[in-house]
């Protein structure tokens, strides 16, 4: 058995068109979903690129060793190789490529967590100043056409490369595993023709957590707009365009995407490989007039797409909670019969129908701020209902029936004291689970154990 592992960069889980929520067409990903266990309801950890990356190497919770951040903004722990799955691999025998940037850490490479081989972005960057010297860029944050041809473009020269490894791989009388970590759609979105125009900004509603008007948040939240400039903009002038180029990025890393897939196929190896596809996190793309991430716990960058093809297994559409940077690992060792660490914070993703009783019944997901400073918020999220911890500011209740957009903030709610208490005690038993650095003193107790929360000035 073969392991392919396909990691998208601040990609929404609502971007892509087997999930039918967007006008985004993605024909490679949907026909892989056809054939998989699609997971409509992942979630990321931590929504913070090296965090993410660090927790789908090992399996634990980044907050549990420090990695809170990214630690090429704000110094940071990172994981540590001895706990990475991949090393298991290696010492078996297998054949091991690791084709992207190494967002893991900033002294080690992919050789030191059990990659055998290492196929960077440098060749990439040589081959854009070689061929296009006079290459500009435009747009800012928000993106635009890129000059670059479509065939050297980032997301088909790794295409290239992957396919490469695969067919090299496939030669030898070896298990393999392959991570395929790419930088889209991660703004500034700058597709290529003819992607840059696929997509007609005039016809692209606005995201459900557009035209937010901060009532009753945290101040860190409308201070996000100003720091990025982005508060006086609009959808009609701005932010539409960007998700336009938003779409046409997705769709073209789609396209680099079956070129990987046509690869396993060419090569003989579909029948006998897990491919697995997710994405660190999502983006905010004008949603709540933000971009990127960093600060908030939204829907719009804490669920990610999640998908994995296993030989044998039924296709079918999974609704249970689970954690992709975390359940993929515990997952990987379960599936390949490596041996359990004893450090993972994750479980085994339900493949079978069967399996989804014993499926999580919530989620939570954590947040340490990091672009502009640090803001410490935890979130738990059932079927319904979204509560948020805020250690240093108002905490935030969604009821995600009636607003799905995350714009109304109930915790002052009379009706709504009970559900939150109890929403307090079951974030509190998580985070205690996975090492959380923030719970267990005196002081964090009277806020998650006995409701002792300033609402501040806002609401009186």
């Amino acid at each position: 058995m073969n392991l392919l592992l396909i990691n998208a960069d601040q990609l929404r889980h609502d971007s892509v068109g087997y999930r039918g929520l967007r006008p985004v067409k993605t024909p490679a990903l949907d026909r892989l979903a056809a054939e998989s266990v699609v997971y409509t309801r992942a979630f990321t950890p931590l929504p913070v690129c090296a965090p993410a990356r660090q927790a789908i190497l090992c399996g634990r919770h980044p907050d549990s060793f420090g990695a809170q951040w990214n630690y090429d903004q704000v110094p940071a722990p990172t994981v540590q190789p001895e706990w990475c799955w991949p090393r298991q691999l290696q010492a078996r025998g297998w054949n091991t490529a690791y084709l992207g940037r190494f967002h893991v850490s900033p002294t080690l490479h992919p050789d030191s967590f059990g990659y055998g081989e290492w196929v960077s972005w440098a060749g990439h960057k040589q081959l854009i100043r070689e061929k296009y010297p006079d290459a500009k860029y435009t747009g800012g944050w928000l993106g635009c056409e890129s000059p670059v041809a479509l065939e050297d473009s980032g997301t088909h020269w790794m295409a290239g490369q992957a396919a490469a490894m695969i067919e090299k791989f496939a030669a030898q009388d070896k298990p393999w595993h392959i991570w395929v970590d790419y930088e889209e759609p991660h703004l500034p979105c700058r597709p290529s023709a003819p992607f840059s125009t696929m997509y007609d900004p005039e016809a692209i509603e606005p995201w459900d957590g557009y035209g937010d008007r901060f009532i009753h948040k945290p101040y860190c939240h409308r201070q996000q707009t100003i720091s990025w400039g982005t508060d006086e903009m609009t959808w009609e002038k701005d932010f539409r365009y960007m998700a336009a180029r938003y779409f046409g990025v997705i769709s073209q890393l789609d396209q680099a995407i079956g070129r990987i897939l046509d690869a396993l196929e060419r090569t003989g190896q579909k029948d006998n490989t897990i491919v697995a596809f997710t994405s660190d996190h999502g983006d905010m793309c004008g949603s709540h007039q933000m971009l990127d991430k960093h600060y908030v716990l939204y829907d719009d960058i804490c669920r990610v797409p999640l998908m994995v093809r296993v030989p044998g297994v039924k296709p079918r559409t999974c609704d249970a909670f689970v954690s992709n940077c975390l359940d993929l690992p515990f997952s990987f060792i379960e599936w390949l019969g490596l041996d359990h660490p004893g450090i993972e914070h994750g479980r085994a993703l339900p493949l079978a129908a069967e399996d989804d009783g014993a499926a999580r019944n919530h989620i939570v997901s954590t947040s340490n701020g990091q672009q502009f400073g640090l803001y410490t918020t935890r979130m738990i999220r059932d079927d319904r209902w979204k509560y948020v911890w805020n250690l240093t500011d108002v905490d935030e209740l969604y009821d995600l029936d009636s607003d799905p957009g995350e714009k109304v903030n109930l915790i002052a709610e009379p009706a709504q004291q009970e559900r939150i208490a109890a929403m307090r005690r079951q974030l509190n038993d998580d985070l205690r689970a996975h090492g959380d650095p923030f719970v267990g003193s005196e002081w964090i107790n009277r806020q998650l154990l006995e409701g002792k929360k300033h609402l501040g000035a806002s609401f009186e």
